[in-house]
């Protein structure tokens, strides 16, 4: 008897099986439950797959392409956003400190310093993805620890209710010609954020001494000297200044407010330095817990289609691959600087402790 229902029982020979009517009616039902799961179409799926990303790009701008990720590969994005006020540094110290432990697979960065100082301590894992295969080769890590793809760059501002375009500066050293008052030219402190970015490239491209006595012979102008890129985009946008050096992105958006100003790329033509460009960079993390999903991230970041996609938001302005029609606020191709990322990064220092001394506050 059980639960008020009598079971009848068959014995085979030996007594070694019984089957009752109770253990036929569980396994038809058993069948048939599977059948409707089957046949609806509802099969049951392993645990999601996931990925953890910590990225210093904008949320605004990464959060959508992260999504779409997920949607198109069932893999399950954790990202961690970098906070303002700490900027890419907080998301380095925070590699840097589980690196023992490591929590993340992929590091998103804004910019490549911070990057190529954590291949450097050991925290990156090599990978050459096959989505790289069209960036030009000075983007790109040698052994493959990080990839360059899209990013900004530096740029001269000029407010055009100041300053004809017949007398826009070509090169960076037409900033040291007589004609050029320093009270009417702008830069963000060189020891600080892409402004040193630019003064390493220049100290990597024409050698320390030279680039010393180029920002030398700035100070001795009288150059304005101020706390950000931003504040330099404001004061040439404001009419405070004639001319200033900042990043495309602050750029830009001074000429969609609608500002009197131009983009002007110093040193574009035969024989000229380029400009810096300052890409996006992706890594792999070393030891990070999901190794696979990691590099199908990485593959996705780094394909051509996602590169245009961000030049279209507005988050990249130079794209490192060539477009047939680009949407943003620099719809032409960008000389960029002839010296390898690892270079600049070799020449932070140097430039750092000489533009200490000649900038001292």
């Amino acid at each position: 008897m059980l639960g008020g229902y009598e079971a009848d029982e068959t014995e085979m020979d030996g007594g070694s099986l019984r089957i009752t009517k109770i253990h036929l009616v569980l396994a038809a039902g058993i069948l048939f439950a599977s059948l409707i799961i089957i046949y609806s179409g509802i099969i049951p799926h392993a645990p999601t797959s996931s990925v953890v990303v910590y990225t210093s790009v904008d949320q605004i701008y990464s959060e959508p392409i992260l999504k779409e990720f997920e949607n198109r590969t069932g893999i399950h994005v954790l990202a961690v956003y970098d906070v303002e006020a700490a900027k890419t540094t907080g998301l380095v110290n925070r590699l840097i400190a589980e690196k023992g432990r490591p929590q993340a697979d992929v590091f998103w960065n804004c910019e490549f310093v911070q990057t190529l100082l954590l291949k450097q301590l050991g925290v990156l894992a090599s990978y050459s993805s096959p989505a790289s295969s069209d960036i030009p080769s000075q983007y790109m890590d040698p052994e493959g620890y990080w990839t360059g793809f899209g990013g900004r760059a530096r740029v001269l501002l000029a407010n055009t209710n100041l300053l004809p375009p017949a007398e826009y500066p070509g090169s960076i050293f037409d900033l040291l010609d007589a004609n050029l008052s320093g009270k009417d030219f702008g830069i963000a402190y060189p020891t600080f954020g892409t402004t040193a970015t630019q003064a390493a490239a220049l100290y990597a491209a024409i050698g320390p001494e030279r680039a010393k006595s180029f920002y030398a012979q700035l100070k001795s102008k009288g150059v304005r000297v101020v706390d950000g890129n931003s504040v330099v985009r404001d004061l040439v946008a404001s009419g405070q200044i004639k001319l200033g050096l900042t990043d495309t992105d602050d750029a830009c958006g001074a000429l969609r407010s609608g500002a009197p100003v131009a983009l002007v790329f110093l040193d574009q033509g035969a024989g000229g330095l380029g400009t810096l460009i300052i890409p996006n960079t992706v890594a792999i993390i070393a030891g990070g817990p999901h190794p696979v999903e990691a590099r199908t991230l990485v593959d996705y970041l780094l394909s051509k289609e996602i590169e245009e996609k961000l030049v279209a938001s507005g988050w990249i302005q130079i794209p490192l691959r060539h477009f047939e029609s680009q949407q943003g606020c620099i719809n032409h191709e960008i000389k960029g600087m002839n010296v390898s990322l690892s270079e600049i990064y070799l020449g932070l220092e140097p430039s750092r402790e000489d533009l200490s001394e000649i900038f001292i506050r």
